[in-house]
């Protein structure tokens, strides 16, 4: 029986994370925790939040998952969902704070000032709906078409140094990554466990994923 852990910093969403999870694998153990050696324990590790940067590194550190959260990334299947995918990168602009560096690149915030097809001006938060293009094959996108649609609330994306680590993209003004992988990472800066099927599908296939 597979043991998950949802990773615990105050960051927001984690219930939802966990239900979803529970709906697509049946007989998993499904635990939102704190504790570090629930971590360590665990199977598969999933980080998810929602809220800045660096609030994120904050609780990350007063909480003690630190550590754990990096040995996770180094060691087991990890999922990172909207702030899980930005932690995982050395630089945020959002309060000018450094990330786990477990990726190359930087978090950057949306211009100003962008404009959809027809001219019409964007809001900053990116809120809602919108298709994901899938840069390279990989086994969470079995089962989901490309460009298929998934939710977003972010007012920052990532920027990864190695074209070689993006998984997939989006524009909302301007092409961002929305999700990236290497070895035994995947994140995304959508949120799956809010994305109808098509989440509900990626979710799955995290459970069933082996790298």
């Amino acid at each position: 029986m597979s043991t998950v852990a949802v990773v615990d910093y105050g960051m927001g969403n984690l219930r939802s994370v966990a239900k979803a999870i529970e709906h697509v694998a049946a007989g998993a153990t499904v635990k939102v925790t704190a504790d570090p050696a629930d971590l360590a324990r665990a199977d598969r590790v999933v980080v998810p939040g929602q809220g800045a940067m660096p609030d994120c590194m904050e609780e990350l550190t007063a909480r003690g998952l630190l550590e754990a959260v990096l040995r996770a990334a180094a060691e087991k299947p990890f999922l990172g969902i909207c702030i899980g995918v930005q932690m995982l990168f050395q630089h945020s602009e959002e309060g000018n704070v450094p990330g786990l560096g477990i990726l190359p690149g930087r978090v950057c915030r949306f211009p100003a000032a962008m404009h959809g097809p027809d001219g019409s001006r964007l809001k900053v938060p990116h809120m809602g709906w919108n298709q994901v293009a899938q840069v390279r094959a990989h086994p969470l996108w079995d089962g989901i078409a490309d460009q298929s649609r998934f939710y977003f609330v972010h007012s920052y994306y990532v920027e990864p140094a190695e074209q070689s680590l993006v998984a997939a993209s989006t524009c909302y003004g301007i092409p961002f990554t929305s999700a990236v992988t290497r070895d035994n990472i995947f994140a995304v800066q959508f949120h799956p466990e809010k994305s109808a099927q098509a989440g509900l599908r990626l979710l799955g296939n995290f459970m069933r994923w082996n790298p």
